[in-house]
C-alpha cells in the first residue's frame, strides 16, 4: 500500500525553508566539488561562465562567435579568447545569444584602425566556480573576475599597471547559427561622464529577438573611439578609455532586458550597490543551498563528477522576466510574467526525460512557475513551447514535449490549490497544442494534425522527414493528454487521446521487429537498413538524431508494457535488449546523435538515455544494473572532455544525477520511477519536515523502502516523498 501524498503546498513551503537549514548544520562546501569546466571539451557545449540558480545572465569568455563547437561560446582548449558576453546557454546544439561582448586591455593600445581585440588566456590562472569566472589575459595586462546575480553581470578588471585601460564594448557580437551578421537594426547612447552604455539590438540568428542592455562602469568615461562597421553591421562596437588615477581596477556591471532599456536599468537598480565579493559570496550561497538538497558519500572525484553534473542541472531553464515583472514573450509582445517568473531556454525535447522530472524531486517550489511560463507561452501564440531561447521559439525538435512535463507535475500534486497553475487551464492548452493548426509556424514544423489524424501515423510520403520519430513522440504527448485528462474527470478527452497514444503500433513491422517508415498505401519503406541514423539537417530520412534501433524503443516512454507485449513477451523483449546492446554501428557520428556508444545505445543522444532501464520488464534487472554502471564509468568523467555527447541544458546531466541516487523516471509523465542500482554508499535526498530520505544500495534482492519490498518498475514519487530509508540495487 502506498502512503498517501502530502499536500504538496505544505511540501513546496517546507522544503524551500528546510534546504538552507541543512546546508547550515550538515557542514561541507559543495560547491568546491563542482567544476564548470566538465564539459566543455568536445561535444559537451558547456560553458565555464559565472552563473546564479536559473539565472537571466551569464557572463562568461566566448572563443568563437559561430560554428556548431562553439554553440556556448566556449572550448577549453581554443587558443584565444574574443572577449566576455554576458548571455549564454550551457549546452544546447544551436549557438546563440553572446550579448554585450566586453573586452579590456590595459594602456591604450588600441585605435579606430584596430582591428583584432582577442587575446591568448594563461590557462594556469583560468579558474571557475558556482558564481565565478577568472583568467588572466598576459598580453593584455588584465585578470578578469566575472559573476553575477539573477540580472546583473558583474566584471572586475584588475590591470598590470595604474593609469590609463580601454574596453572593448562590441554590441555586433553575438553566437550565431550561420554566417551573419545577426544584428539587423540597433541603436546605442554613451554616457561619458556616468560610465554608461545603453541600448537595444534586434537581432536575427536561431530566434528573431530584442535585447535591450545597461553597461554602467565605476569610473567616468575620458574618451570614446567608435570602430567603423564592417559590411552588413548595423551595431556599433566601441574602444572606451579610462584614466584610474592610481588605480588599477576598473569594474562594469551589465543588465539585460527582453523588453527595452527602462527594464535593464531597473534590473540593475536591484543590485546596484553590492561590491564584487558580495556578488560572489551570495551566488556561492545560491549554490550551496541547492547543492546540499542532495548529500553523497562517494570519493573526491566521483564528487566532482555528481556535483558539477548536479549544477549543470540547474542552470536552466533561465529566468528572463524584468524586476518589474514584464517580459517579451514568443511573439515579440510585452506582457506580465506570470508571479513575476517567465522561464526561457525550454529545450524541452531534451529535458523532458529526466531534468524536469528531477525538478519535482529537487526544487519543487519553482516547478509551478515552470508550468506557468508554458501556459502563458500557450495563450501569446496558440500552443505550448516546443524550444524557447530568450523567450522566442526555435520550433527545434519534434514532438509535443511540453506535454509530458504538464502531465508530470499534475502526477505529482503539484496542480493543486496554492501551488500556482490551475489543472483546467492546463489541459485546455494541451488539448488545443495537440489538435489545433499552427498556421505561423515555419515549413519544417508540424502545421496541422490531419495526416495524424487520418491515418493514425505520419505518412513518410506525405511527411517528408522524421515520419517514424514525430509519430513516436507524438504518441508521447497523446499520452500526457489522456493522463491529464482523467485527473481532471474528462473521461472522453482521455478516451481519445489515449486511443491516439497507440498510433506506434501501427508503425511496428513484425518481420524485421522495428518501428519502420510506412506511406498512405500502407508500404514500408524500402530499401530499410536499421542501422542508418537519420536527421533532417545531415541525412535526412524517418528518424531525429537516431536509427531505428534507438527509435524502436520510443514506446517505453509512455507504454512499457504494451512494448513487451508487441515484441512478445519478457523474454523475446530481454532477447531483444541483448541484441540492441550488443550489434556494432558502423561508426560513431556525432552529428546524428552516434556518441557514447554501447551496440546500438547511444548515450550521446536523448532518445536512448532510457533504455538500459528497460530491462525492469524481464526477468535480468541485473542486466540494466551492470549497463548503467557501465555507462557511468564510461562517458562521465571530472576532466573538461567528461561529457561524451552534448549535455542538452542538463539532461546528460540529470540521467548522471537521477541514475546515481538509484532511479530514473522511464515513463516522464507517469509520477514514478524505474529501479536500477545506487552508485554511491550512501545518499540522502531532502525533503519537507527535515528528515531526509536515505538512499543505500540494498543487501537483498528488489527494491525496499521503509521494509516494505516496491514494484521496481513504478516506484511512486508519492512513495518518496514520506518513506525513511530506500535500498535499491545490489551492492558492488
Amino acid at each position: 500500500m502506498i502512503p498517501p501524498a502530502i499536500h504538496p503546498r505544505r511540501w513546496l513551503l517546507a522544503l524551500a525553508l528546510a534546504a538552507p537549514a541543512a546546508s547550515a548544520t550538515g557542514g561541507g562546501d559543495l560547491t568546491r566539488h563542482v567544476d564548470p569546466f566538465i564539459g566543455t571539451d568536445g561535444t559537451g557545449h558547456v560553458t565555464p561562465a559565472a552563473m546564479v540558480p536559473f539565472g537571466m545572465v551569464a557572463p562568461g569568455p566566448d572563443n568563437a562567435d559561430r560554428g556548431w563547437s562553439y554553440s556556448s561560446g566556449y572550448q577549453y582548449r581554443a587558443p584565444r579568447i574574443l572577449g566576455f558576453s554576458n548571455t549564454h546557454i550551457s549546452g544546447a546544439g544551436i549557438p546563440e545569444l553572446g550579448d554585450v561582448l566586453l573586452m579590456p586591455a590595459a594602456g591604450t593600445r588600441w585605435t579606430a584602425r584596430s582591428t583584432d581585440f582577442s587575446a591568448v588566456p594563461d590557462k594556469q590562472t583560468e579558474r571557475a566556480r558556482p558564481g565565478v569566472y577568472r583568467v588572466t589575459l598576459p598580453g593584455h595586462g588584465v585578470r578578469v573576475e566575472l559573476t553575477a546575480t539573477q540580472r546583473v553581470a558583474v566584471h572586475r578588471y584588475t590591470f598590470t599597471q595604474a593609469g590609463r585601460a580601454q574596453v572593448l564594448v562590441d554590441l555586433q557580437h553575438g553566437l550565431l547559427f550561420g554566417d551573419g551578421p545577426r544584428v539587423i537594426q540597433a541603436s546605442s547612447t554613451v554616457d561619458m561622464a556616468r560610465g554608461e552604455l545603453t541600448g537595444t539590438t534586434h537581432a536575427k540568428n536561431w530566434v528573431e529577438r530584442e535585447a535591450s542592455f545597461i553597461v554602467r562602469f565605476d569610473q567616468p568615461i575620458q574618451h570614446v573611439t567608435t570602430l567603423p562597421p564592417r559590411d552588413g553591421e548595423q551595431a556599433a562596437r566601441y574602444v572606451l578609455d579610462f584614466d584610474l588615477g592610481a588605480g588599477r581596477v576598473l569594474q562594469a556591471r551589465v543588465a539585460l532586458s527582453t523588453v527595452d532599456v527602462e527594464g535593464a536599468r531597473g534590473n540593475l537598480a536591484v543590485d546596484a550597490g553590492r561590491p564584487f565579493d558580495a556578488v560572489r559570496a551570495a551566488a556561492d550561497a545560491q549554490w550551496q543551498r541547492l547543492l546540499s538538497r542532495i548529500r553523497i558519500d562517494a570519493d573526491a572525484r566521483f564528487k566532482t563528477i555528481f556535483y558539477s553534473a548536479l549544477y549543470r542541472t540547474l542552470l536552466h531553464p533561465s529566468d528572463i522576466a524584468d524586476a518589474d515583472g514584464r517580459v517579451r514573450g514568443p511573439t515579440g509582445q510585452v506582457m506580465a510574467a506570470p508571479g513575476g517568473v517567465y522561464h526561457s531556454t525550454l529545450s524541452l525535447w531534451d529535458t523532458f526525460r529526466g531534468v524536469h522530472p528531477l525538478f519535482t524531486l529537487l526544487v519543487p517550489e519553482r516547478v509551478p512557475g515552470f508550468i506557468q511560463t508554458m501556459l502563458a507561452h500557450h495563450q501569446a501564440q496558440g500552443y505550448l513551447p516546443l524550444w524557447t531561447a530568450w523567450g522566442r521559439e526555435t520550433h527545434t525538435m519534434i514532438g509535443n514535449p511540453a506535454l509530458p512535463v504538464v502531465a508530470d507535475a499534475v502526477a505529482k500534486g503539484l496542480h493543486r490549490q496554492g501551488t500556482g497553475f490551475d489543472l483546467q487551464t492546463a489541459l485546455q492548452a494541451m488539448v488545443a497544442t495537440s489538435t489545433q493548426p499552427r498556421p505561423g509556424a515555419p515549413a519544417w514544423a508540424q502545421r496541422d494534425w490531419d495526416a495524424y489524424e487520418q491515418f493514425g501515423y505520419l505518412p513518410l510520403d506525405q511527411t517528408g522527414n522524421e515520419s517514424v520519430s514525430q509519430t513516436l513522440e507524438f504518441g508521447i504527448g497523446d499520452d500526457a493528454v489522456a493522463r491529464v485528462a482523467r485527473a481532471a474527470g474528462h473521461a472522453d478527452v482521455a478516451e481519445r487521446f489515449a486511443r491516439r497514444a497507440q498510433g506506434w503500433r501501427l508503425l511496428w513491422d513484425a518481420r524485421t521487429q522495428m518501428m519502420r517508415g510506412k506511406d498512405s498505401a500502407g508500404r514500408w519503406r524500402t530499401p530499410f537498413d536499421p542501422l542508418v541514423p537519420t536527421s533532417p539537417m545531415n541525412n535526412p530520412g524517418d528518424y531525429t538524431e537516431a536509427n531505428a534501433w534507438q527509435y524502436t524503443l520510443t514506446p517505453a516512454l509512455h507504454d512499457p508494457a504494451g512494448l513487451v507485449a508487441q515484441m512478445g513477451g519478457a523474454a523475446a523483449f530481454e532477447a531483444w535488449l541483448d541484441r540492441f546492446f550488443s550489434v556494432r554501428a558502423p561508426a560513431d557520428n556525432k552529428h546524428l546523435g552516434q556518441e557514447a556508444l554501447i551496440g546500438q545505445y547511444a548515450h550521446g543522444n536523448e532518445p536512448s538515455h532510457h533504455i538500459a532501464y528497460l530491462y525492469a520488464w524481464t526477468a535480468a534487472p541485473d542486466k540494466g544494473q551492470a549497463l548503467i554502471r557501465r555507462i557511468v564509468r564510461s562517458f562521465y568523467g571530472s576532466g573538461p572532455d567528461g561529457i561524451t555527447g552534448n549535455d542538452d541544458c542538463g539532461q546528460m546531466s540529470a540521467w548522471l544525477v537521477l541514475s546515481t541516487l538509484g532511479f530514473y523516471p522511464v515513463v516522464p509523465a507517469s509520477g514514478s520511477y524505474v529501479a536500477g542500482t545506487a552508485l554511491v554508499r550512501r545518499a540522502t535526498l531532502a525533503r519537507a519536515g527535515g528528515a531526509p530520505l536515505l538512499i543505500e544500495p540494498g543487501r537483498r534482492p528488489g527494491v525496499w523502502l521503509d521494509g516494505r519490498r516496491m514494484d521496481p518498475k513504478a516506484l511512486p514519487h508519492a512513495a518518496l516523498l514520506q518513506g525513511r530509508r530506500l535500498e535499491v540495487g545490489a551492492a558492488r
